[in-house]
């Protein structure tokens, strides 16, 4: 299965947690990068492009597009112009792109949410680029994203709560953990449904009175010694 319909019954939440749980390195992008119609979701691998003001360097990145690539624009979260509108969304979809995620703001909204290929940005700007900077060596190897950067070797995660970013190497294992997790957090909710508080699923009275004999003990050692079928 591919990394998108491994994705499809997950959430960035759950993939964030699998990472800590595996000491998988993974970079968040910054609060504000949002859906530009809210639902929206994506998942796939990096196609990794730096905007200097002309949707050339875009058509470019587009020949390299493999099926499923995430387009991942490095437009240095500027928020006085759109460094994207309808036409390239368009031409992403034609090259087989499962979405565009910007670091910056997008335009042509009623266009974007009529073609429907999912789009995260900062939000929407009137605006277009009125520059053209000179373009680094790096420009379709590499873009930054807020403090962090990703290449073709990452995948792009999307979903109401944000985007993330988890190597490819990885990626499988990172989504194969947030399924176990995603099932006990299903199984504990059912409990609290049917009266089991989660006080109760965790001991956490035992816990209060562990901690007070021992100001050391964590309620994640406690949870551990519990048998770590709990997830909080």
């Amino acid at each position: 299965m591919t990394h998108r319909e491994l994705f499809t019954s997950l959430s960035t939440p759950l993939v964030a947690d699998a990472c800590v749980r595996l000491g998988v390195p993974l970079r968040v992008a910054p609060p504000g990068i949002v859906a530009v119609v809210p639902g929206q979701r994506v998942a796939g691998r990096v196609l990794p492009v730096r905007h200097y003001g002309s949707v050339d360097v875009f058509l470019e990145a587009f020949g390299e597009a493999g099926p499923g690539d995430v387009l991942v624009i490095d437009n240095g979260g500027r928020t006085d112009e759109a460094c994207v509108g309808d036409l390239a969304v368009l031409e992403a979809g034609v090259a087989g792109l499962s979405g565009v995620v910007i670091w910056g703001q997008h335009r042509d909204t009623p266009e974007l949410i009529e073609i429907g290929l999912p789009v995260f940005s900062y939000g929407a700007c009137p605006l277009g680029p009125l520059r053209l900077d000179e373009r680094e060596p790096e420009a379709l190897a590499g873009a930054r994203f807020g403090p962090h950067t990703v290449t073709a070797e990452d995948v792009a995660f999307g979903d109401q709560d944000g985007v993330l970013f988890v190597p490819a190497a990885r990626a499988t294992e990172v989504l194969d953990t947030a399924a176990g997790i995603h099932a006990t957090e299903r199984a504990q909710a059912d409990k609290i449904r049917a009266g089991e508080t989660l006080r109760r699923q965790t001991a956490f009275d035992d816990y209060l009175t562990r901690r007070a004999a021992d100001p050391t003990y964590t309620f994640r050692r406690h949870l551990q010694q519990i048998g770590g079928a709990i997830e909080v």
